[in-house]
């Protein structure tokens, strides 16, 4: 299955505007805005390719990427939990 989506990524051509910096995957060619998100596809979907730094690279991407994700997470709780008070004294003055 993954050699399908990778050959599928072959033939997708990407629009990717020409003043536009990309970081493009020496394996596949797919082009990324951000080189953390180039090293996250490293080890997402070349793993076997990756060398002891290469990998050292996508751990601490991963890392920063799930707190990231964990903050991210606590704020929409909290936003959902503030809304939910707010309606709720809504109706309880209506």
């Amino acid at each position: 299955m993954n050699s399908e989506r990778l050959d599928h990524d072959r033939d997708y051509e990407y629009d990717a505007p020409a003043d536009a910096p990309t970081y493009d995957c020496p394996y596949c060619g797919r082009p990324f805005a951000r080189e953390e998100w180039r090293t996250l596809h490293y080890g997402l979907e070349h793993p076997a390719e990756l060398d002891d730094e290469e990998v050292q690279a996508f751990r601490e991407t991963y890392e920063d990427e799930e707190e990231d994700l964990g903050t991210f997470r606590l704020q929409a709780l909290a936003v959902l939990v503030a809304i939910y008070f707010c309606l709720l004294m809504i109706y309880a003055l209506v």
